[in-house]
C-alpha cells in the first residue's frame, strides 16, 4: 500500500485516470490528463513503486538529462497528481501511469486504497482504441457507467462489450466492487493514423469530462491542433488515391448508420455547452 504523506485535506475530489500502451491510441487519453495537469497547475502526490508491477525489459526505464549537465534515470510508473477544478469547489487527482506488466489486481486494490484514503467518490477512467472511424467525422465516444445515477443522468446505454480488457477494465471493476461512482470514457482514432498525437480524439474525451462532471475546462491550443491535424491527414489522404477512397467509403458507412436522433443529441449536448461556457464567462 502506498503511504500517503503531509496530503492536503480535499474537497470532494473526482479522480480522473488514464494509461499509456494497450488503452491509449493514439495518447488519446493520457493527452487529456497531461492538459488537465498544465492548465489546472497540479502539483505531485504520490507514486508506485514500479518494482511491484512493471517489467523493465517490456517497459524500459529512460536516461534523461538535468540541466544539460547530470544524467538521470526516470522510471516507467504511475503517478498521482492533485489540483483544484477552475469554477468548482471540489479537488481533482490525475492518475497518469503506464498499463502495468503484472500483478494487475494488486494494482488496483493499492489504486483503489488510495482513492479510499483521500475520500474520492467519483472516478473517471480515460481510453483510446483503434476503430474504423473516417478521421472527417467527429470521434466517437463510447460511455459505460457502474452507477445507476449516472448512467440515467448521461443517458448511457449498458456496457455490452465481452472480449479482451486491459487495466481500465480491471480498475473499473475494482472500483465498482468498492462502491465508487465510476464511467469510463473510450474515444474511436481511426486506425490508419493511429500515430501520436490525436489532438481531435482529446478534444473529444475532454468535452466528455466536462459533461460528466458538470464543469468548464480550458481548452487551450487543442481545438486549434485538432483542426491542423485533420487538415493534415486530408492532405495525405490526397496524395494515396487509395487511402482516399478507404476514407470516402468509411464516411459513407458512417453517415448511414448515424440515427437522426443521435445527431440530435450531439446537437443539443453542443448547445448545453455553449451555454455553460457563456455562464462561466459573464
Amino acid at each position: 500500500m502506498v503511504e500517503l504523506d503531509d496530503v492536503p485535506e480535499l474537497v470532494d475530489p473526482v479522480v480522473i485516470a488514464a494509461f499509456e500502451g494497450w488503452n491509449d491510441a493514439g495518447e488519446a487519453a493520457s493527452g487529456v490528463v497531461r492538459h488537465l495537469e498544465e492548465i489546472w497547475g497540479a502539483t505531485p502526490l504520490a507514486a508506485l513503486d514500479p518494482d511491484d508491477y512493471y517489467d523493465f525489459q517490456v517497459t524500459r526505464p529512460t536516461v534523461e538529462m538535468v540541466d544539460g549537465e547530470t544524467r538521470r534515470i526516470s522510471w516507467p510508473t504511475t503517478r498521482l497528481s492533485v489540483a483544484k477544478m477552475p469554477g468548482s469547489e471540489r479537488d481533482v487527482v490525475l492518475i497518469h501511469g503506464i498499463e502495468p506488466n503484472m500483478r494487475w489486481r494488486a494494482f488496483c486494490r493499492d489504486l483503489v486504497g488510495i482513492m479510499l484514503e483521500l475520500n474520492a467518490r467519483t472516478v473517471v477512467l480515460l481510453g483510446a482504441l483503434l476503430a474504423d472511424a473516417p478521421h472527417t467525422r467527429p470521434v466517437p465516444v463510447t460511455a459505460a457507467s457502474s452507477d445507476a445515477a449516472l448512467t440515467t443522468r448521461l443517458q448511457l446505454e449498458p456496457a455490452r462489450y465481452e472480449g479482451p480488457t486491459g487495466i481500465l477494465g480491471v480498475l473499473q471493476d475494482a472500483c465498482a466492487k468498492a462502491d465508487l461512482e465510476t464511467v469510463s470514457l473510450w474515444a474511436a482514432v481511426p486506425h490508419y493514423v493511429s500515430q501520436p498525437p490525436s489532438p481531435k480524439a482529446t478534444l473529444a474525451l475532454l468535452r466528455w469530462v466536462e459533461d460528466v462532471l458538470d464543469i468548464s475546462v480550458s481548452l487551450g491550443e487543442l481545438p486549434e491542433q485538432a483542426r491542423a491535424w485533420e487538415h493534415g491527414v486530408n492532405e495525405l489522404a490526397e496524395q494515396d488515391s487509395e487511402v482516399a477512397e478507404y476514407v470516402r467509403a468509411l464516411e459513407e458507412q458512417k453517415d448511414a448508420t448515424e440515427l437522426p436522433e443521435a445527431s440530435g443529441d450531439a446537437i443539443a449536448r453542443e448547445f448545453e455547452r455553449y451555454l455553460r461556457r457563456r455562464g462561466d464567462a459573464e
